[in-house]
């Protein structure tokens, strides 16, 4: 389906650069390719700067409005979007996370694991994003993150300490891999967009960290930045010990998170950001984890990309800022700045 109000719906001109770099450098969208474009109500000015280049560019393409085919929040992805998906070569989702729709997420990009699917995730998508993240320069992105990746597969351990208290030790398998998305996406891993980050599955976490920039899923539309109040969470094992912040409202909230399963507390996702066009935490996830820092998630390994033995249904990324960093002995990072 291809629906033909798109052409009236207008957009800021400000987006167009960020909507060029999605779909000629992060997608390389060709000519004789197909692309689906699932978005949302709300989301909708931003799809239609995608489809504006998409348009340029050539390509067959669907769009998709999760509201034309069911009531939101929805856990589960309406059949006629994923029969849609399944039928194109690349794809992105332009939309706002809701309450209890990591599910129907998830199912989106099993249908892209499966296809082998060129596509961006655009998760709480807004217009200061397409303005900022999205402008980078990708390919320097892409150029400082495989330096990284290249030092961090050979690290036993990973060392990092912040401004804001976070003081903790990863360790690493040579059984589970390291990934790359930094912006510049192909058919071995979706990617966020804005890209830039590496990352794995953690043998091990030991330790104090701190999320003074922001927490993930739903809740980041709550509680923004957290610089104010931040979430301190002892880590040990790699599970969660105990959390504390003046916030009780988001202590309470991230219990819950955490308890939906027997993995939902546990380190699934141990992430370095590579955006060096961002400079601050701006209070949404999607362009915050790839601020030059640490991220972690709790929950959901992405097993089938990291090779982790272990599932989780929820996954929800914590991001601190300020970061010293060292790769067992070398430091890369100092104060949030790469030293590579």
């Amino acid at each position: 389906m291809k629906n033909s109000f798109i052409s009236e719906v207008d957009f800021e001109e400000d987006l167009i650069e960020g909507a060029y770099n999605a779909i000629n450098v992060c997608l390389r969208l060709k000519p004789e390719e197909r692309i689906t474009v699932i978005t949302d109500n709300d989301s909708l000015e931003i799809a239609c700067s995608l489809v504006h280049e998409i348009k340029k560019v050539g390509s067959d393409y669907s769009l998709m409005v999760i509201e034309d085919y069911a009531s939101r929040p929805t856990s589960n992805m309406p059949q006629q979007i994923l029969d849609d998906l399944a039928k194109s070569q690349v794809s992105i989702f332009c939309a706002l996370a809701q309450t209890g729709e990591l599910s129907m997420r998830i199912q989106m990009t099993s249908v892209v694991n499966a296809h082998k699917i060129r596509h961006g995730h655009m998760v709480n998508i807004n217009k200061q994003i397409m303005k900022e993240g999205m402008r980078a320069d990708f390919l320097k992105v892409d150029e400082l993150s495989q330096k990284l990746i290249t030092k961090a597969r050979k690290a036993r351990y990973i060392r990092a300490k912040s401004k804001g208290g976070t003081d903790i030790v990863a360790e690493f398998s040579p059984n589970l891999n390291w990934l790359k998305t930094s912006g510049i996406i192909s058919v071995d891993k979706w990617g966020n967009l804005p890209g830039g980050e590496i990352f794995t599955s953690p043998k091990n976490v030991q330790g104090m960290f701190v999320v003074d920039g922001v927490v993930g899923d739903y809740l980041c539309q709550k509680y923004g930045d957290l610089k104010d109040s931040p979430l301190y969470i002892d880590i040990e094992d790699s599970r969660i010990k105990s959390m504390d912040s003046s916030n009780s409202y988001l202590v309470e909230d991230m219990t819950k998170y955490t308890m939906i399963d027997e993995n939902s507390n546990r380190v699934g996702e141990f992430a370095i950001g590579t955006n060096i066009a961002l400079n601050g935490v701006i209070g949404h996830i999607l362009q915050d984890e790839k601020l030059p820092s640490i991220h972690m998630a709790f929950g959901h390994p992405y097993s089938e990309h990291t090779g982790a033995n272990w599932v989780s249904t929820t996954h929800i990324d914590c991001v601190g800022i300020d970061f010293d960093i060292w790769l067992e002995d070398e430091k890369v990072m100092e104060n949030g700045r790469f030293l590579i």
